[in-house]
């Protein structure tokens, strides 16, 4: 579609060309797998798609120049993670217009307890989500640290419990201090940005929650739990 004047919209090459970057399932898989925030091995990413090395490496390589993944070796191991923060929220926006249909069902015990983890809590590239990110971000909303009636923006008071909970607020760049990541398996926005990373990165030291499994789920420990409860007034029960 042109203009008035009749002159293509200078932006429509470059987003036709990003489109056709997500529009392959593998590739797909890759960033989808890369969400958990860490750098993965080109092999790591070929077992997990279920492909070729050769094929996995053709693809990293197109990600890699589009400007999605960066790269960097180690030795002779070759490894990538998402370019930064905005590709990382490209990926969940996307992810989150994708409704499971029935013939999407779980097939099998193992993949339906791997989806319910991560349903129940996970981590979206730095921040949480699942149940968990969105019980963090009601009451951090209910208690009146959060905004979201005019976009997510953490109050004085919120600025405040971030620091009494030793959970230090470091800004670089443009990343904004807070901001609403839609989850795309509550359907809800959960708190991103600056301060989501930072809970995140300081839940997981400081050992509320640990990692499991292979995928992004994480799980809130007894420790956490207690925590939560202190801190925001969180039932264990709705961590579970």
């Amino acid at each position: 579609m042109t203009n008035r004047r009749g002159s293509r919209d200078s932006r429509a090459p470059r987003l036709a060309r990003l489109a056709g970057l997500v529009a392959d399932e593998t590739r797909a898989a890759f960033l989808l797998a890369l969400l958990d925030g860490r750098a993965w091995t080109a092999g790591e990413l070929a077992r997990h798609a279920g492909v070729a090395a050769s094929t996995a490496s053709e693809h990293l390589g197109k990600l890699v120049r589009g400007g999605l993944l960066a790269e960097e070796r180690q030795g002779r191991h070759r490894y990538v993670r998402l370019a930064d923060a905005r590709v990382a929220q490209l990926v969940e926006d996307l992810a989150a217009q994708t409704a499971p249909g029935a013939a999407e069902r779980p097939r099998g015990l193992r993949e339906s307890s791997a989806g319910s983890a991560m349903a129940r809590g996970r981590t979206c590239y730095d921040h949480l989500a699942g149940r968990l990110g969105i019980a963090v971000t009601q009451s951090l909303t209910e208690r009146g640290l959060l905004r979201q009636d005019t976009g997510f923006a953490l109050t004085d008071d919120g600025l405040d419990w971030f620091a009494e909970a030793g959970i230090g607020l470091v800004r670089t760049g443009r990343r904004p201090l807070a901001r609403a990541c839609l989850d795309w398996t509550e359907r809800r926005p959960h708190l991103a940005g600056v301060a989501g990373a930072a809970l995140c990165r300081h839940a997981l030291e400081a050992g509320w929650c640990v990692r499991i499994g292979s995928e992004r789920a994480v799980k809130v420990t007894e420790v956490g739990e207690r925590v939560l409860a202190e801190l925001l007034g969180i039932d264990a029960a709705a961590l579970r």
